[in-house]
C-alpha cells in the first residue's frame, strides 16, 4: 500500500465513525448538549467536516464544498460564512442546530468525496511540499493531512462518545 492509500484508509475510517455516531438519531439527539458547556453530535460532526474541508481544500487548491456545493445556506447557521469551529463559545456551540441527520452527512460525504479525490493523486514526495509558512516549522502536506485525521478521530470519538451517553439516560 502507498502513502495515498494509507491515507485514504484512515480517512476512510472517520467516515465510518462519523456514521456511527450520526445515523438514525433524531434531531433532538442530534442537537442535544451533555451539559451547558459541552459539544453536542451536531456541533462535533459539523466541526470536524468543516476543519476537514478548510484544511484539505486549501492544500488542494479547490473551493471549499461548504461554499462551492452551497452547504453554507443548507445549513443556516447564525454564523460568518468562513466559520470553522475554533474558537467557539458555548453560546456559538448552541448555535449549531441541525434538522436532520441527513444534513450533516451529506456535508460531510461531499467533503469526503472531495478529499479524497485529492488524496488518490498523491504520490509520497507530494507529502513533502510545504502548505503553510506560518508555523516554524513550515507545515508540509503530510503533517497537515495528518493533523486533519487526528482532529477529526477525535472528534468523531467525542461524538460516538455523547452519543453513548444520551441513549443511556
Amino acid at each position: 500500500m502507498n502513502s495515498a492509500g494509507v491515507l485514504a484508509e484512515a480517512f476512510e475510517r472517520i467516515q465510518e465513525s462519523v456514521h456511527a455516531a450520526v445515523e438514525g438519531l433524531p434531531p433532538g439527539m442530534l442537537n442535544a448538549r451533555p451539559d451547558e458547556g459541552a459539544n453536542s453530535i451536531a456541533w462535533l460532526v459539523w466541526h470536524l467536516t468543516r476543519v476537514q474541508d478548510d484544511h484539505v481544500s486549501d492544500a488542494a487548491g479547490t473551493e471549499q464544498v461548504w461554499l462551492a456545493q452551497d452547504w453554507v445556506s443548507r445549513f443556516e447557521l447564525p454564523l460568518p460564512r468562513d466559520s470553522t469551529g475554533y474558537g467557539h463559545s458555548s453560546e456559538q456551540v448552541a448555535t449549531v442546530e441541525v434538522a436532520s441527520g441527513d444534513l450533516l452527512l451529506g456535508y460531510y460525504d461531499a467533503v469526503h468525496e472531495q478529499s479524497l479525490a485529492f488524496i488518490h493523486g498523491l504520490d509520497g514526495r507530494a507529502l513533502d511540499r510545504v502548505v503553510d509558512e506560518a508555523w516554524s516549522p513550515p507545515v508540509t502536506l503530510g503533517v497537515r493531512l495528518i493533523s486533519v485525521l487526528s482532529d477529526d478521530l477525535q472528534h468523531a470519538g467525542q461524538a460516538a462518545f455523547v452519543r453513548g451517553a444520551l441513549e443511556r439516560r
